[in-house]
């Protein structure tokens, strides 16, 4: 199996790639945001669960996100030829839970891809999804450098572990979509 992580700070390009590879390589695309709101909406237990986190304004505990993917990878396990996961991990702890519920499913990640896009083009990037978008934090520059800041607090460590197994790689994010598209399918094919 293809199991990607692909990460990247927002407005990265990671949504457009993550669709981009969808297709190329017949994957599925777990954003754990998605996965959360359909739990919520099916009132499932795992939702359920959940939902007594958020009404406290709470972050929802990593096993009940755990519990969410697992069920994910069991419905789709045979169906598709791999996993990206886009939004999860974003800690060494749940890099490491992610790895031991892969195990248990006989998998494992083959690569992290990380967009490397500098801070001043995703400010660029998200002021201008600004324009259409109707996000007030699309239109916010310190919102938005901030984000950049938050994302790179919490994924050094998660990027880190993965070095630490070799792998990690770096993509270019800056250029045309087709570009990017380019470099992340190259290095993908290489891993085989």
């Amino acid at each position: 199996m293809l199991n990607l992580i692909l990460f990247g700070p927002p407005g990265s390009g990671k949504g457009t790639q993550a669709q981009f590879l969808v297709e190329k390589y017949h994957l599925l695309h777990i954003s754990t945001g998605d996965l959360l709101r359909s739990e919520l909406k099916a009132s499932t237990p795992l939702g359920l669960e959940a939902k007594k986190y958020i009404d406290k304004g709470e972050l929802v505990p990593d096993e009940v996100v755990i519990g969410m993917i697992s069920s994910q990878l069991d419905q789709n396990i045979g169906k598709v030829k791999g996993f990206i996961f886009d939004g999860f991990p974003r800690t060494r702890a749940q890099a490491e839970a992610l790895d031991k519920l892969l195990d248990f499913k006989n998998t494992s990640i083959t690569q992290v891809l990380a967009l490397d896009v500098p801070e001043e083009e995703v400010v660029a990037r998200i002021l201008n999804r600004g324009l259409t978008s109707g996000r007030s934090d699309d239109n916010n520059q310190e919102i938005i450098k901030n984000r950049f800041t938050v994302y790179l607090n919490e994924t050094t460590a998660v990027a880190d572990h993965y070095k630490d197994f070799d792998k990690f790689t770096a993509i270019p994010g800056k250029g045309s979509i087709e570009e990017v598209f380019e470099s992340l399918t190259k290095a993908i094919d290489a891993l085989s």
